[in-house]
């Protein structure tokens, strides 16, 4: 299983920077950010991309709906992202989420010799992101429910004739009890929108039971073990204190790969 690490994409540069020098070191496998509001994760994830050359970069994820694939294609190409390391990430919400995503995947991919993840919540996602895209981005799920979701990626695939895309799944990870009051409020966020919250009652569990919420470096290890076997790459969302470089590249050398 790979592993990455993923940062809000309105953190400072220069923790991006210094996160994704260290992450490189340490063997993870991915660097990603998000794309939230009018933040511009593409630009976020070029500062990583300047600080490294072998972590593959991923954005997770741009929303249809608020930017469209012309202007995510001008994006990546002002920010001149190297297209063979590129995850690049989309979503919709609804309504017509899947019809935007469809016809976003296919512009997108006449315009972009790269990888297209699209992050898959419900069913119905999961089962139209087997059919089109390279990589399903799950998120805020457990183990076991992430194995359901798998499960619809892959019968999609199999409609389609085509091989199942790589599955990445987004899990929040904190350590120390400062970090762990932060994660509440970002579990709480989530929970209030109503897509996410009508997936977590389809799968019986408070946001933040879908967490890593660490005592101490050493508790990282077992908690991610519940994952090998379930999902290609887990992708590591850090969730610290203050937002300081110290902190976050602590987590990183924190939750390295074994």
């Amino acid at each position: 299983m790979g592993q990455g690490f993923a940062l809000f994409a309105g953190t400072a540069p220069e923790i991006v920077r210094a996160s994704a020098r260290e992450a490189e070191g340490l063997g993870y496998t991915s660097f990603w950010v998000n794309h939230p509001g009018a933040t511009d994760g593409l630009a976020a994830l070029a500062h990583a991309a300047g600080e490294t050359r072998r972590l593959e970069l991923g954005i997770g994820v741009i929303p249809l709906h608020t930017r469209g694939p012309e202007s995510i294609v001008q994006g990546v190409r002002a920010h001149a992202l190297p297209l063979d390391r590129l995850l690049l990430g989309v979503g919709s919400p609804n309504p017509e989420a899947l019809k935007r995503v469809r016809d976003g995947i296919a512009a997108l991919r006449s315009q972009l010799a790269t990888r297209l993840i699209v992050a898959a919540l419900g069913p119905k996602m999961c089962h139209l992101a087997g059919e089109i895209a390279d990589g399903v981005l799950l998120n805020w799920l457990t183990p076991e429910h992430a194995r359901r979701s798998a499960e619809l990626v892959r019968a999609g695939a199999a409609a389609a004739g085509r091989r199942p895309p790589k599955l990445f799944a987004y899990v929040r990870v904190a350590l120390g009890p400062a970090a762990h009051a932060r994660l509440r409020q970002e579990a709480d966020r989530y929970g209030a929108i109503p897509a996410y919250a009508a997936n977590f009652a389809r799968m019986g569990v408070k946001p933040a039971e879908t967490a890593i919420a660490a005592e101490t470096p050493e508790a990282i290890a077992p908690a991610l073990a519940r994952w090998r076997g379930v999902v290609d790459e887990l992708v590591l969302r850090a969730i610290t204190a203050t937002d300081t470089v110290e902190e976050t590249v602590a987590l990183v050398r924190a939750a390295r790969p074994t």
